[in-house]
């Protein structure tokens, strides 16, 4: 991990501010279930009363590990296991994002891949063994049985268990994302 001098000096005095250091912090939230930024910083705020700087950076170079990771071994791991089956959802997802334009990019992170182009238009995700799903930025659209209602940059979510479910209706709404992102 390279850091500057400041950022050293602060992994440096981890255990003396917090009673642990920075790879025990990392097992802390490894734990934790909490992988958003804003979730993990009031966790261990709250939980483990680390002041509002050291949380940050806990959590900033938490989420940065692995960020020289290859992008097919961050997929790989994603759909490893009992997701395995789960891939050639994803693999369609993919290859069809990429033919709406020149101008999309697939970018791996670690507990998804984002499909961008001037902005973030959609995020797939394999939350458990049974189902991809796919995120959608569709602000202002109606929610359906199939097209549910969510939280935060996807507005819309689409549980998907099998490549059958990669059909025109869902091609339609990820055409409409694409486009709402240019």
């Amino acid at each position: 991990m390279d850091v500057d001098a400041a950022t050293q000096t602060m992994i440096d005095n981890l255990p003396d501010k917090t009673g642990r250091g920075l790879e025990e912090w990392f097992g802390v939230l490894d734990g934790s279930g909490h992988d958003r930024h804003r979730a993990a910083l009031d966790f261990l705020k709250a939980e483990h009363g680390v002041s509002h700087g050291y949380a940050n950076l806990i959590v900033t170079l938490h989420r940065s590990r692995g960020a020289d990771t290859e992008p097919e071994d961050l997929v790989g791991a994603q759909y490893a296991g009992r997701k395995a089956g789960l891939r050639p959802i994803y693999e369609l997802l993919v290859e069809a994002a990429t033919r709406l334009g020149p101008d999309v990019a697939v970018a791996p992170k670690k507990t998804g891949v984002s499909l961008r182009r001037a902005k973030q238009f959609a995020l797939v995700e394999a939350p458990s063994a049974a189902r991809v799903s796919l995120g959608l930025n569709l602000r202002g659209e109606p929610a359906t049985a199939r097209l549910r209602a969510a939280r935060g940059m996807c507005t819309h979510r689409v549980d998907l268990t099998s490549v059958e479910d990669v059909d025109p209706e869902l091609l339609g709404w990820l055409g409409l994302a694409y486009d709402r992102a240019g």
